[in-house]
């Protein structure tokens, strides 16, 4: 769509948004519940042109252009519980505020398939974003939930749950999520929030 020259001149500024895509780094954690933020986030990326190969501020991170906007996509490679590290270091070295700072996460009150998105808010329990709330004192960013289904049973062990891997039953539910989240992430950065949830909190 756009002239490799034109992208150049375009991208060699500042940047209007941070996307986080959240999960844990290695091949023994690939495909497994909680890296459902970063499997939503290779879809954008693989939509929009990015290739997130680039390290910095312990994240791999790759740049692309949603919705007429400038965008960093980020995986944080300091695990899960950490992930304010990189998210908190990218926005302060790219100056983009919480409001412009969109996470991307795995929710496992919400059922396959299925995503919430909020502007702002608690952590909820999720480790990943109680960091980055801690980290950049602020809960003000909007997030994307995609779900990835309740433990078993209640005395299912969580951490055992959310590093198991998605059934084969489960991956077209799975992939709808990942491909809806995209399209919700192009609509929060175009500032049309409204109509992502609409479209997409059900």
């Amino acid at each position: 769509m756009f002239g490799l020259g034109k992208k150049k001149k375009e991208f060699a500024g500042g940047f209007d948004w941070l996307i986080a895509g959240l999960g844990n780094p290695g091949l023994q954690y690939e495909e497994t519940r909680h890296n459902a933020g970063f499997l939503a986030l290779d879809e954008l990326a693989e939509k929009y042109g990015a290739q997130i190969k680039k390290l910095k501020c312990k994240a791999l991170y790759g740049d692309c252009e949603i919705s007429g906007r400038r965008c960093i996509l980020c995986k944080p490679q300091t695990f899960m519980n950490n992930s304010g590290e990189a998210v908190r270091d990218l926005a302060a070295f790219y100056k983009i505020p919480p409001q412009r700072t969109l996470v991307l996460f795995d929710d496992i009150s919400l059922e396959p398939g299925r995503l919430r998105i909020r502007r702002k808010g608690s952590d909820g329990g999720h480790n990943g974003i109680k960091s980055i709330i801690y980290l950049t004192g602020s809960d003000a960013f909007p997030r994307i939930k995609i779900g990835v289904g309740k433990k078993p049973h209640p005395d299912y062990d969580l951490a055992k749950w959310v590093l198991s891997r998605f059934q084969p039953e489960e991956f077209e539910d799975m992939r709808r999520a990942f491909a809806n989240a995209a399209a919700a992430a192009a609509l929060i950065v175009a500032g049309e929030t409204d109509k992502a949830m609409n479209l997409y909190n059900r």
